[in-house]
């Protein structure tokens, strides 16, 4: 049975979450844990032929030192990949990582907030002890006994995973008929105004590679003029909302 959550928020902006359920975020880590592997197989040969070729020839004291070395790098190396790689990859990437995203899928924060680096660390945090319980049996079971599909991670950082998917609706603004602007983009000039509404008429016609550029492009320029923050919304996201919704 699907599960929905919906957020309102201070910029008059309501969103229907469909929360991600236990099969899709199995996946998800399945797909991660196949990427880690793979980078660790990887790493393990090019540093047995670092060592192979390059130590043998040292002096005993300076092959000792370098063994010593290739053994620190390596297990940091190791740590950053299964501990770092879900830290860095949902802060970075806004709540996904490339598990998640072929998924579908992200993280976070209660309210529909983008998930911040001490949200992930808690998360990911608790997330190691889940793995050790039987490999996320703990997290299978938690997330079946929350309303909101929260494993122990989600709980106490406060986060959840959702689908990946735009915002539902809008709460009432001013109306379009009315000619009255939402005052969040009274700061705008008339060529950014002007830019917003073009780029709305143009996005379907674009292919996606030249629309998130485009749309980063102006985002760019307008987001510090907005007296409200939409860091929850993508860039092409919030200048369709602001096209549909908040321009007079």
């Amino acid at each position: 049975m699907e599960r929905t959550i919906d957020v309102a928020t201070g910029e008059s902006v309501a969103f229907a979450y469909e929360l991600a359920g236990l099969g899709s975020r199995f996946l998800a880590v399945t797909v991660d844990f196949i990427i880690q592997v793979a980078v660790l197989i990887a790493a393990v040969l090019a540093f047995s032929l670092l060592a192979e070729s390059g130590l043998a020839r040292t002096p005993p004291l300076l092959h000792k030192l370098g063994d010593a070395i290739l053994a620190a790098v390596f297990y940091f190396g190791l740590f950053m990949l299964f501990f770092g790689y879900f830290i860095l990859f949902e802060w970075r990437w806004a709540g996904r990582t490339p598990g998640k995203r072929l998924l579908g899928i992200r993280v976070v924060r209660d309210g529909g907030f983008a998930v911040d680096f001490v949200s992930s660390v808690i998360r990911n945090t608790i997330r190691m002890i889940e793995f050790f319980v039987g490999f996320y049996a703990l997290s299978a079971v938690c997330a079946l006994l929350s309303p909101q599909n929260r494993r122990l991670g989600d709980m106490a950082a406060g986060t959840l995973v959702v689908r990946d998917a735009r915002y539902e609706r809008a709460l009432p603004l001013p109306s379009r008929g009315s000619r009255l602007e939402d005052p969040v983009v009274r700061d705008l000039d008339a060529r950014e105004r002007d830019l917003i509404r073009r780029y709305a008429e143009r996005r379907d016609g674009l292919r996606a590679d030249a629309r998130a550029d485009l749309a980063a492009k102006i985002a760019r320029a307008i987001r510090p003029k907005l007296s409200a923050s939409y860091d929850h919304l993508d860039d092409d996201s919030l200048l369709t909302f602001l096209a549909e919704n908040a321009l007079g």
